[in-house]
């Protein structure tokens, strides 16, 4: 038996104590622990790290967002099927909480595997909608969000706030522990720019079920979830009556030159610069921001683009990135 067949399918959870909560960094031993499954399987879980009233006042504004969203049929913001869609959370006062959105112990961990102040600049949400009598509950092809040429080492994690607890039954992600060392363009059909690029070949797929297959883990609610965006994965249909929403947010590498911005309410800059200067040693987000105001954010926020419209990839050049007005 292989080093590779005696590893879980399941992630490593690493529980956040109260005393680490209210620091707002985990210990020596929980960051190591954290990091090295990063390292290794490409995704870990923090526990109980984000208090349920925040989650509850977003979850209930998402979901009737998400409805709204639906209804629009063909024209809806879904990835490879209808019963997954793209959906963006309001960045405005009432539902814009510090702990979900720039939370430090999240940070801390990507920071120590991705390097001093990485660079958030994308926020979005992945939303599994129960089945209807014109959607079928479908999964999604096993993919790779790095669907263009990308670095071999770690350049961007996806941070992942379920707003709801996640199982089988309500669409838990499946993940594929360990393919983002591995994660290549060979390995894909479909280019980047099609609706579904990033799919991993079937022989590949039935290469890797051999050897580590994926899983569908239980996730608590409060949870963060953090991905190398390499990772293979697919979104699951969601078999309960209630719709399940989970955010998504990407930290890229201080030095990776992605040009993308997050667009935020002009009334949340105060907070945004609060809280990305960095507890210590170099922590903390920068955040390529534009910022409008809440009226125009409001209008705008469920009319944005959705999946390969969004370009993870780097920009030819640096000059302009260091520029943005909204740079923290």
């Amino acid at each position: 038996m292989s080093p590779s067949q005696t590893l879980s399918s399941l992630p490593l959870s690493v529980q956040v104590s109260k005393d680490e909560l209210a620091a707002g960094k985990l210990s020596w031993q929980n960051l190591e622990l954290a990091t090295r499954a990063l390292h290794r399987d490409g995704l870990v879980v923090l526990e109980d790290v984000i208090g349920m009233p925040e989650l509850n006042t977003l979850n209930e504004k998402m979901v009737k967002d998400a409805l709204e969203l639906q209804a629009r049929n063909d024209d809806s913001p879904y990835n490879y099927n209808k019963g997954n869609i793209q959906q963006d959370p309001p960045l405005t006062p009432p539902y814009f909480s510090p702990s979900i959105f720039l939370n430090p112990i999240a940070t801390q961990v990507t920071t120590s595997v991705l390097g001093p102040r990485p660079r958030l600049t994308f926020i979005s949400g992945n939303t599994a909608l129960p089945p209807t009598e014109s959607a079928a509950a479908k999964s999604q092809p096993v993919h790779s969000d790095a669907d263009f040429d990308h670095p071999d080492c770690p350049f961007a994690l996806v941070v992942n706030v379920p707003l709801v607890s996640m199982n089988k039954v309500n669409g838990s992600t499946e993940v594929w522990l360990g393919t983002h060392s591995t994660s290549s363009l060979s390995a894909q059909e479909g280019a980047h720019g099609d609706r579904a690029s990033g799919r991993i070949k079937q022989d590949l797929l039935d290469q890797r079920r051999a050897v580590r297959p994926p899983s569908q883990p239980r996730v608590k609610k409060g949870s963060i979830i953090i991905r190398d965006l390499r990772l293979w994965h697919a979104g699951k249909p969601n078999f309960s009556e209630d719709i399940r929403v989970m955010l998504a947010l990407i930290h890229f590498a201080p030095w990776y030159r992605n040009a993308m911005t997050v667009e935020f309410s002009s009334e949340l800059r105060p907070i945004l610069h609060t809280h990305t200067k960095g507890q210590d040693q170099g922590q903390g987000l920068q955040i390529q921001a534009e910022f409008l105001p809440t009226a125009d954010i409001e209008k705008r926020y469920l009319h944005k683009p959705f999946g390969n419209a969004y370009d993870f990839d780097q920009m030819d050049k640096v000059q302009g990135i260091f520029e943005m007005e909204g740079i923290f």
